[in-house]
């Protein structure tokens, strides 16, 4: 079988070379909302154990004013089954508050968006592809986070925060498995929005027990295929695809094979960095961050989603 796999995020597209050697390259520009430029761009950094203090060392915030509620609702395609199961991701309540749409700028001034998750007050979770090209290298020259976007609008235009500082796992430039296991980013925003949205903690559960707690975890990203407006109900979301999130519940972890991860959430370009969520307790944790698909070359038909265990926080901020 010949298969490839494929970041979703729409300006780098890239093979991660899991089962076979095939590198695709592509551009595609999505609509920004324009806002003030930085002085400069992030500052880059490489990931050192332990270099990372974050509040509350990776447990779930919910701040008092915010109301807490299960229900969410209020391009290159991931969907293996065949059946779309995303509904529009409505809510502005927590958890659903804490997950964004991460917009940036290449070096060539092409837009392009991934999706992001608030750790901290000023930490957002993604994946390394979204800040970086795979392909050239380049670091993106300008990277914002708009916090819970519906339908291209935030609750506060003034909670548009932009990125000072990211700390990624890889460049691009190591082999094949180390880039996708390595897949992760976290931006350093200039405003504290995880007081106001809250944030999500994360666990990092062993592989075997994820797979075995099936079609119970939930998925959340800005899918550039998402939503159709054409669909019956969905005509008010005239915002255009990528600008209201895709919202799945009841997918899986299905399997673990050299250190990845691969579920069935429902996925395409631009849910890179969408972060894959178990209730435990009661309290909503990421257990695995979305970041790639592999596809059959020769059909074009969507085979299975990879993930980045999330165990690299534990050694990112000194927890384990």
């Amino acid at each position: 079988m010949n298969t490839k796999s494929i970041y979703k995020q729409p300006f780098a597209l890239f093979f991660a070379g899991i089962l076979s050697a095939v590198t695709l390259g592509g551009s595609v520009s999505v609509q920004a909302q324009t806002e003030s430029q930085p002085t400069s761009p992030p500052k880059f950094s490489k990931f050192q154990a332990g270099q990372l203090k974050l509040q509350g060392n990776g447990t779930p915030f919910k701040p008092s004013e915010l109301r807490q509620s299960e229900k969410p609702t209020g391009g290159k395609r991931g969907i293996p089954d065949g059946i779309d199961d995303r509904t529009p991701m409505l809510s502005r309540d927590y958890p659903w508050s804490t997950i964004g749409r991460v917009q940036g700028t290449t070096t060539d001034a092409k837009s392009y968006h991934c999706t992001g998750t608030l750790i901290a007050d000023d930490i957002v979770l993604t994946n390394s592809h979204c800040v970086i090209d795979p392909e050239t290298h380049q670091l993106s020259k300008k990277i914002q986070f708009l916090p819970n976007v519906i339908n291209g609008v935030v609750s506060n235009e003034r909670d548009i925060a932009t990125v000072e500082q990211v700390i990624y796992g890889t460049d691009f430039t190591q082999d094949r498995i180390a880039n996708q296991t390595k897949d992760w980013a976290i931006l350093k925003i200039d405003k504290p929005l995880g007081r106001k949205y809250g944030y999500l903690g994360w666990k990092s559960l062993p592989a075997a027990a994820l797979i075995k707690n099936k079609q119970k975890l939930f998925f959340v990203g800005y899918s550039g295929d998402f939503p159709d407006p054409n669909k019956k109900g969905y005509e008010y979301l005239s915002a255009g695809q990528g600008w209201t999130a895709g919202f799945q519940a009841g997918c899986s972890i299905v399997r673990e094979e050299d250190n990845i991860l691969f579920h069935d959430c429902d996925t395409a370009g631009g849910s890179s960095g969408g972060p894959i969520i178990g209730l435990i307790d009661g309290q909503p944790y990421i257990v695995a961050l979305n970041n790639a698909e592999i596809k059959n070359t020769r059909t074009h038909q969507d085979i299975i989603n990879l993930a980045v265990k999330i165990s690299f926080l534990d050694e990112l901020t000194g927890k384990n």
